[in-house]
């Protein structure tokens, strides 16, 4: 990655590794384990490079929603999926159950996608055209909260004890 030049679509820090990063940016998907100093490609495995949001779950379980390109942003082939590294971006799956498949040129903004801090994790995403999408099981299976909203800029998420 050079040095300077990139425009950062996202930057996350790992909430359990203050030393671990995450970023995300027009040229791919990366890991910093030293703290920003140094980072590393971890975009192996997704569809494409390019994209927005991401979040970390815990210390490596991190979320991402891969875009074709700068030009076309949108999901890859029509088919709505979140991608999901359990190791840090090491490899990535694929979440999909209960995501539109079929015609599903989706957009999500730079800070569309949250999770939270519950066990298992929660993880939340909205998208431009007004979808609003929760799992409440880290991902493996997804439900439609909202169908109608205004465009989705942003998604936080606050746990009420």
């Amino acid at each position: 990655m050079a040095d300077v030049g990139q425009c950062c679509h996202h930057l996350i820090v790992s909430r359990a590794n203050p030393d671990l990063f995450f970023q995300q940016n027009h040229c791919g998907v990366y890991r910093s384990d030293d703290a920003g100093d140094s980072w590393s490609s971890i975009a192996e495995g997704l569809p494409a490079h390019f994209g927005f949001p991401m979040s970390v779950l815990g210390e490596q379980t991190v979320f991402v929603v891969p875009e074709v390109s700068d030009e076309y942003r949108y999901t890859p082939g029509g088919v709505f999926g979140v991608y999901r590294s359990r190791n840090g971006g090491r490899t990535w799956q694929k979440l999909s159950r209960g995501l539109p498949q079929k015609d599903a040129y989706l957009n999500v903004l730079r800070e569309g996608l949250a999770t939270d801090t519950c066990s298992p994790g929660g993880v939340y995403v909205g998208t431009s055209t007004g979808q609003l999408f929760y799992s409440r099981d880290a991902g493996d299976s997804w439900h439609v909260l909202a169908n109608t909203l205004p465009p989705v800029y942003s998604v936080s998420v606050a746990v009420v004890e």
